[in-house]
């Protein structure tokens, strides 16, 4: 039985087709404490300044934390590309108010090997990154990649990277109960933890190698990643931060009422965490 009780975020990528305002509103409706902002969701990405800002206002209005600007991608291949999509990216994260930045991986079957150079870039776009953030008030949420194309699957090794340019105070990971169990990670690393990312995986015909964002469903009864367990560690270890949905499978987008579902989701998760 968990006791702390569960405080929900909303990830712009639980309905798509809501605009930015259309999120909070949702939030708002279900009790939620948090959203996150995202800029690859079509024409409802968050896109200017001026959006940024207002949306980032009606958040504060309502109670709610701009939590993140999801994602800056990939942010361990650093260079010219990377520093200016890295400051524009900043710039509207400021705008909204929100917390801090997601930072992906490269995801894409590339920089796989564990060499001295791929642990040096690592090293090297952390440095590059980190005056960027404190420049407009930010702080990096980490998230390894649990697939195996991806660059960087596990936490520890984005610690260690972290820990090496003593960047704790700025940096924090990202667990995602997707990936964690993707990548077959055991260790969740509460305390160093800054944000949690939920989403479920139902298909019995997927394996957790092969499983896709496309699989990623709302969190139930028929979930095999293990959500509550992974969330009991995670409480049990000293987390005290936002759990945001973030299921990309069209499935989950194409209901009649998405928002509706994911409040049976956060009923469901409410009630296993309690038992």
């Amino acid at each position: 039985m968990t006791t702390r009780p569960i405080r929900f975020g909303f990830n712009h990528m639980i309905d798509p087709a809501l605009t930015p305002d259309e999120l909070v509103d949702a939030a708002v409706k279900l009790g939620a404490v948090a959203i996150e902002l995202r800029n690859d969701v079509g024409e409802n990405s968050l896109k200017d300044v001026e959006t940024a800002r207002r949306v980032g206002a009606k958040a504060t209005d309502a109670g709610l934390e701009v939590r993140s600007v999801n994602a800056l991608y990939p942010f361990n291949v650093w260079n010219e590309e990377r520093a200016r999509q890295t400051e524009a990216l900043a710039t509207l994260a400021a705008a909204a108010g929100a917390t801090g930045l997601v930072m992906c991986p490269l995801n894409e079957g590339k920089m796989l090997e564990d060499t001295p150079e791929k642990r040096a870039g690592l090293r090297a776009a952390l440095a590059e990154i980190r005056p960027i953030l404190e420049a407009h008030g930010l702080k990096g949420f980490v998230e390894p990649l649990g697939f195996p194309v991806s660059s960087l699957r596990l936490k520890r090794d984005a610690l260690a990277a972290i820990d090496d340019i003593g960047g704790a105070d700025v940096y924090s990971l990202v667990h995602d109960t997707f990936h964690h169990r993707g990548a077959g990670e055991e260790t969740v690393y509460a305390k160093r933890t800054g944000l949690v990312h939920i989403s479920g995986l139902e298909d019995s015909a997927i394996t957790f190698t092969d499983m896709l964002d496309g699989h990623r469903v709302l969190v139930g009864p028929k979930d095999r990643l293990g959500n509550v367990e992974q969330l009991r560690r995670l409480y049990s270890d000293g987390y005290d931060g936002v759990v945001s949905f973030e299921p990309f499978a069209k499935e989950v987008h194409s209901l009649s009422d998405p928002i509706g579902a994911v409040r049976e989701s956060m009923a469901y998760l409410r009630e296993a965490l309690a038992a």
